[in-house]
């Protein structure tokens, strides 16, 4: 389902953090080209180095530690089954949509043209108020911003976590109808145990179901490739 995509997955400093691995695991065997960016707070929780080992691909933390031309890495899998080629086309790709084929593109904007879907899991009150109101001032935010395309053609996922009262305040909840306008899909919050220890709403959906929401979304950027390459040209999602 995964096969052929590109998924740039954003891991935020909430404690679900470390579902992430699983997820950014599960992605991986999906067969899916997986790069990550996580923000200051999330590396307070978890290194990078755990995305790094379970994806064998890049994690970016920084807007000033990433390469000012992105360097697209295909997985192990997809060397061994003789994919490396994609990689070369999307590559050609990225520098055609920038239009600077000879000069690179910005670390952020080659990381989002790169990307076939992009996922935030957690997604925090905090990532979740810079979205809905164009705030960009870390590699995430900024590259959140700069996505624009693939949240208008719902090619954009948020599993927000947080308390249970920050949830349920006016200000998120007014944030959260932002972004749902502008085309993020959402997952969860869910019931369950927080890290507080209550058992409210507000807990991160669980890996497998945000998998399961990835494909979905997967099946209608495909179908959209599918359109695209009968017609001879891209379509407008």
């Amino acid at each position: 389902m995964l096969d052929n995509l590109n998924i740039l997955l954003g891991v935020t400093g909430g404690i679900a953090a470390y579902k992430a691995v699983d997820l950014a695991s599960k992605l991986t065997a999906g067969g899916a080209g997986l790069n990550t960016v996580m923000t200051e707070s999330a590396c307070r929780l978890i290194g990078p180095k755990s995305f790094e080992a379970v994806t064998q691909s890049a994690v970016f933390t920084s807007l000033w530690n990433i390469d000012a031309r992105f360097n697209l890495r295909a997985p192990a899998s997809w060397k061994e089954a003789g994919r490396e080629s994609s990689i070369e086309h999307r590559e050609s790709r990225s520098e055609s949509r920038a239009g600077t084929p000879q000069g690179g593109n910005l670390g952020h904007i080659a990381l989002v043209d790169w990307a076939d879907i992009v996922v935030v899991a957690p997604a925090t009150a905090n990532i979740i108020a810079k979205i809905a109101n164009g705030i960009c001032d870390d590699l995430l935010s900024t590259a959140l911003c700069a996505c624009w395309p693939l949240i208008k053609s719902g090619a954009t996922l948020l599993a927000p976590a947080m308390n249970n009262n920050m949830w349920t305040n006016a200000a998120v909840q007014r944030n959260v109808k932002t972004v749902k306008e502008m085309g993020f899909e959402l997952i969860g919050p869910v019931k369950g145990r927080l890290a507080c220890g209550t058992e409210a709403i507000g807990r991160m959906a669980e890996p497998q179901d945000i998998l399961e929401a990835i494909e979905k979304i997967a099946s209608k950027v495909k179908s959209g490739k599918h359109k695209a390459a009968q017609t001879g040209g891209e379509t407008a999602g």
